[in-house]
């Protein structure tokens, strides 16, 4: 049974009365944006806690640093295989599983004092995301009546911009306060409460039938999926190539020192960005999917040219904020509207393709950074989202229709 069908019946177990009910059920789709903190927080805690865990695990900060591009990749190479093998799985017990595989994968990692073993478990948490980003969107799309789809997926990914502004800056400063493995720990209780919180709160639905199992090349022929896939790859790499060294960048400016209120202001205009999107993307999913292009693509031509002004980077920031924060919602909505009864696969190869996308960007980014500098980073944005404009613009009947298939 798909996830993004607008007659998907509500299961009987599911605790929901009615679609028709006109409600979203928001201390579920709380759980899910806590779900959502987990997963983000977790992939990139380390990036704030690398002196300490370097040292406590011998080996250098760059070694240290590929802990977060073990997670990508155990997020990329286990989401589409994980999310076929587990199809037919009823969805509450698969969220439960996913974090639970988040509670013993900090846990390790919070007592390891072993570089391999801290990376096995590194592995295993990225598996976990795979499985977690695969069924996020579709979980909140399945508890809301058709004309608020929108809203609830918004309410879900609210918990990737408050990882990032909020959630990473206590880690680091937890950790620095006591130390790095405390900060795991306490994700590791966060997530403990989040499982009680699921079992309590969050309705249950049926995964696909054997015989509704879609192939993933079934998915790919879909008109619309193809250039929203494309869109998320591309888009996404752009960001993570200056997110990934955004503290590289800012001491070249001489505002290394001003790399967590940066990140801050980022964090919060992501939060005013995920606001609006979720407010307007029932009507507006095409516009503002333009818009987020925009204001990326302006924020990083400020950057390039007008860096010298340290106003104006704030302003960048703003607008890189306002253009990021609501991206997660926007891709993962446009892939399910448009991939129809294919949606799970499609949902499970846009996971795969964001997170190819993340480790991409630091790799890109560390090449750059090596041949040109980080001045190059803003010019790289500029020429990556040519083409993305390009193909959201191109995809007006299928991809990113100005008219969503769902709207009431």
């Amino acid at each position: 049974m798909s996830i993004s069908e607008k007659q998907t019946p509500v299961d009987p177990k599911a605790g929901i009365k009615n679609q028709s009910d006109q409600k979203l059920p928001l201390l579920a789709l709380l759980a899910l944006a806590t779900a959502v903190f987990i997963t983000s927080l977790t992939e990139t805690l380390p990036a704030g806690l690398l002196p300490a865990m370097s040292s406590d695990l011998h080996v250098s900060e760059s070694a240290t640093g590929q802990t977060v591009t073990i997670y990508a990749i155990g997020t990329a190479l286990t989401a589409i295989p994980l999310t076929a093998a587990t199809a037919a799985w009823r969805r509450k017990r698969l969220l439960l599983v996913s974090m639970a595989g988040f509670a013993v994968a900090n846990t390790v990692t919070a007592l390891s004092g072993n570089y391999s073993v801290t990376m096995v478990a590194r592995f295993v948490a990225g598996v976990a995301a795979g499985l977690a980003w695969a069924l996020l969107a579709g979980y909140a799309r399945r508890m809301a009546p058709a004309h608020l789809q929108g809203k609830a997926i918004a309410i879900a990914m609210a918990g990737i911009p408050v990882a990032l502004s909020l959630g990473v800056p206590a880690g680091t400063f937890l950790g620095k306060a006591v130390n790095w493995q405390v900060a795991f720990l306490v994700m590791t209780g966060l997530t403990v409460l989040l499982l009680a919180w699921i079992g309590a709160l969050v309705p249950d639905y049926p995964g696909q039938r054997q015989s509704e199992k879609t192939p993933m090349a079934a998915a790919l022929k879909v008109p619309g999926v193809t250039p929203v896939l494309f869109v998320t790859l591309v888009f996404v790499l752009a960001h993570t190539i200056l997110y990934t060294f955004i503290a590289t960048f800012l001491d070249e400016l001489g505002m290394g020192n001003s790399t967590d209120l940066v990140l801050l202001v980022f964090g919060a205009a992501s939060l005013v960005s995920i606001w609006v999107v979720g407010a307007q993307i029932n009507r507006r999913l095409r516009a503002l999917m333009i818009a987020s292009t925009l204001l990326i693509a302006v924020a990083a031509a400020i950057l390039a040219v007008l860096s010298d002004s340290t106003a104006m980077v704030y302003v960048a920031v703003t607008l890189w904020g306002l253009g990021w924060g609501g991206a997660p919602t926007l891709l993962q909505t446009a892939v399910g509207d448009a991939g129809g009864e294919h949606a799970d696969a499609a949902q499970a190869m846009l996971v795969t393709l964001w997170n190819v996308a993340m480790a991409g960007g630091g790799i890109v980014g560390g090449i750059l950074l090596n041949l040109l500098g980080s001045t190059s980073f803003p010019w790289s944005i500029l020429v990556l989202l040519a083409p993305v404009l390009i193909v959201v613009l191109a995809a007006r009947a299928h991809g990113f229709p100005a008219k969503r298939g769902s709207a009431a």
